[in-house]
């Protein structure tokens, strides 16, 4: 489970929404709150802050991934504007809430490891 050094990989606590810390406890409760401590190892989360990171990984990853899909559809096959709404604009929604909880979960992660937390 952990390496490093007794440290949990940050790629399994963004995955997971578990503790960076143990690796057991949940992490969240809710779809973004945060727990007020691990209830396994008793870590407190009351400073964790992850701003507005996650947000902004998302704008970017999503409008390079939709923009770039957009574009491709629209040379190459050419659909009417309401088959691109009907298409982009649940695909926009569906990658950025199911990046969201595992891009926070990761920056509290790497604020635990550099002792920010």
């Amino acid at each position: 489970m952990a390496d490093n050094g007794g440290e949990v990989p940050l790629w399994k606590t963004g995955l997971t929404g578990r503790c960076p810390a143990c690796g057991k406890g949940p992490l969240f409760h809710g779809f973004l709150d945060v727990q007020p401590e691990c209830i396994q190892c008793g870590l407190d989360y009351s400073k964790v802050d992850s701003g507005d990171g996650p947000a902004v990984f998302i704008i970017l990853i999503v409008g390079f991934l939709i923009v770039g899909a957009a574009l491709y559809v629209e040379v190459t096959y050419q659909p009417p504007y309401w088959l691109h709404l009907v298409i982009w604009l649940p695909s926009t929604l569906i990658i950025s809430l199911g990046l969201l909880r595992p891009l926070k979960a990761t920056l509290i992660a790497l604020a635990y490891r550099h002792k920010r937390l």
